[in-house]
């Protein structure tokens, strides 16, 4: 997949994620078989950009090229302004966020909620590519709800203010993360537009991905709330879409040496005060899962958890950590594997409601 002067190295993206795809997350899915990851969202408020959570977003040292910075806002002043400023700090590529449910960006009509002004996106999409000098994509949901799904006037938008890339998550608005994703309309909007378009929504282990991707046409798929606590799907994936088998999972000595290169990043990153509160939630999405269909807890992994979250520094945390994956290993304990499990996904994918 082509995005200006970028060739991907396959069709596996991860998903931007606001608190989880931070410098040492993408660092690591990079590692693990991603081709490319995009940054947590900006804000483009310009107050905010000296706060220490906008600079560690905006922080792209030593990063595999190339570096996707995801900016939000309501206006197109405002936003493109923010593009210009990302891109002087190392961006080299800006993508829009037009796809986030949350209420706190809606509410200050950003994310999804400006998919209910067509005239808006357009000028939003012109001003940010008239800004800057490198490649811009954008990030959208199927419309604001069910019965206002306007995914393919957007792409068509987005196409003629020239967007290079478009990402659909197969939900509207309204739907949140509730209920299956659908891909027939990412397959209309894949019809509709000659730019490349990347599938993205409940896509959790390789057949879904093999399937997703016949269905729609797409060009990449884009892998979320899969990856957290299971980083390595992009590689399981990966093979899959090469080879057609499935790839042995990580042992468990492999996660160990994974998840402590990815702890040590984590502590350098934030320091010891944030590092150990932010390693928390990846520690326990491997151990308890992350709520999608294929993450399944180890075993004790709740009660692990909850122990882990009284320790108060980077070192207990990390020594336990270890331990706890020391004794997984030594109970043959296997993180789920593939290849003996038989996807339930239904042979036809979900259609638009």
């Amino acid at each position: 997949m082509q995005i200006g002067p970028f060739t991907l190295k396959n069709k596996l993206i991860c998903a931007p994620m606001a608190g989880v795809t931070d410098r040492p997350f993408r660092q690591l899915v990079k590692k693990l078989g991603a081709g490319m990851a995009v940054s947590e969202m900006v804000a483009s408020n310009s107050k905010l950009w000296a706060t220490e959570k906008s600079m560690l977003r905006g922080n792209h040292v030593g990063e595999v090229e190339p570096i996707v910075v995801q900016i939000a806002g309501g206006t197109p002043e405002m936003i493109a302004e923010a593009a210009r400023y990302n891109v002087g700090r190392g961006a080299q590529i800006i993508d829009i966020n037009m796809g986030c449910p949350a209420k706190k960006v809606c509410n200050v009509a950003a994310g999804s909620a400006l998919l209910q002004d067509e005239p808006l996106v357009a000028r939003i999409v012109s001003a940010v590519v008239n800004a800057v000098d490198v490649p811009v994509t954008l990030k959208i949901r199927t419309g604001w709800d069910r019965e206002h799904k306007n995914a393919l006037t957007i792409a068509r938008i987005a196409e003629e203010n020239g967007i290079q890339s478009l990402a659909v998550h197969g939900r509207t608005r309204a739907d949140l993360y509730n209920g299956e994703a659908e891909y027939d309309t990412i397959r209309a909007v894949k019809q509709s537009v000659k730019i490349p378009v990347v599938a993205n929504g409940d896509i959790d282990s390789p057949e879904r991905a093999r399937d997703v991707l016949a269905h729609t046409g797409a060009d990449a798929i884009m892998i979320g709330r899969a990856a957290q606590g299971r980083p390595w799907i992009f590689r399981e994936i990966g093979w899959f879409l090469k080879t057609g088998t499935h790839l042995a999972p990580p042992t468990v000595r492999e996660v160990r040496e994974i998840i402590g290169e990815h702890l040590q990043n984590l502590y350098a990153f934030y320091g010891e005060e944030k590092g150990y509160r932010i390693a928390r939630k990846h520690i326990g999405w491997l151990v308890s899962g992350n709520g999608t269909r294929h993450s399944l807890p180890a075993p004790d992994g709740e009660e692990f958890r909850s122990h882990m979250n009284t320790l108060t520094s980077t070192s207990e945390q990390f020594v336990a950590t270890m331990k706890y994956l020391t004794t997984l290993e030594a109970k043959g304990h296997v993180f789920f594997d593939f290849r003996n499990h038989q996807d339930q996904a239904p042979d036809q994918l979900q259609s638009a409601a």
